[in-house]
């Protein structure tokens, strides 16, 4: 079967930051069949003429007059079940260590991409995988990560993985709307009785759980809060 994942970063700036504002940088990622793809975004249009709102789909662009826009795509992930997933990897900058990554932050990035990726990955499946262009100093980054993620799924296809200016790519903004929402909640950067935590605590009535970190074995909204200090 053919899936596409459409991947987006929260706070990356964190690893260098100097004067970090939040805890964690959150990497995420949605996955479709890609029969699936023209659908949704036909839905998402549709959705987009029902309340006149254009632009690029941003959790930073919700406000409260498009709060019945952002609620509708709630719903619309919801309405897909295990058809359309979405799983992120949130790391504590405080225990990040560049050493671990041959004093490379960069390097250190992508592999917390590859740890996103890989525990979904199946055997037997095609995987396109579209990430929000990023500007890298190393520019085989993404080569080298489809490169670990082949070696590491011989029984799958990763095919293609390429950078895409969000902009221009629906369901990567999508993507940037659901990551939104897991960084607030892990974050804590709500304002009670606020339009985003209005949001939030939609998803989580649909989900049944509030948002926090889940076990492995989660399907549709899967939060994997990465422990740095080893253990069991």
């Amino acid at each position: 079967m053919k899936f596409e994942v459409y991947c987006d970063e929260n706070h990356p700036e964190l690893f260098t930051s100097k004067a970090p504002k939040v805890r964690h940088m959150l990497i995420g990622s949605l996955w479709i069949p890609a029969s699936l793809r023209k659908e949704v975004k036909d839905k998402i249009w549709a959705l987009r003429e029902q309340h006149q709102v254009w632009g690029e789909i941003k959790w930073s662009k919700v406000s409260q007059g498009k709060i019945d826009f952002y609620a509708s795509l709630v719903d619309l992930f919801q309405g897909y079940g295990e058809e359309m997933r979405f799983r992120c990897i949130a790391i504590d900058h405080t225990l990040f260590d560049k050493r671990w990554h041959d004093e490379d932050n960069e390097l250190g990035f992508y592999k917390f991409y590859y740890q996103l990726l890989h525990h979904w990955i199946l055997d037997f499946n095609d995987y396109s995988i579209f990430c929000d262009m990023k500007t890298n100093r190393d520019l085989h980054r993404l080569s080298e990560l489809k490169k670990c993620l082949g070696n590491a799924n011989i029984s799958s296809n990763v095919t293609q993985i390429q950078a895409l200016p969000s902009r221009q790519v629906v369901l990567i903004q999508l993507c940037d709307f659901l990551l939104g929402m897991a960084s607030a909640r892990l974050n804590g950067t709500l304002k009670d009785g606020g339009v985003k935590e209005q949001l939030i605590q939609r998803l989580e009535r649909h989900l049944g759980r509030p948002l926090a970190p889940t076990y492995r074995d989660e399907n549709k909204f899967n939060i994997f809060k990465i422990d740095l200090r080893g253990g069991w």
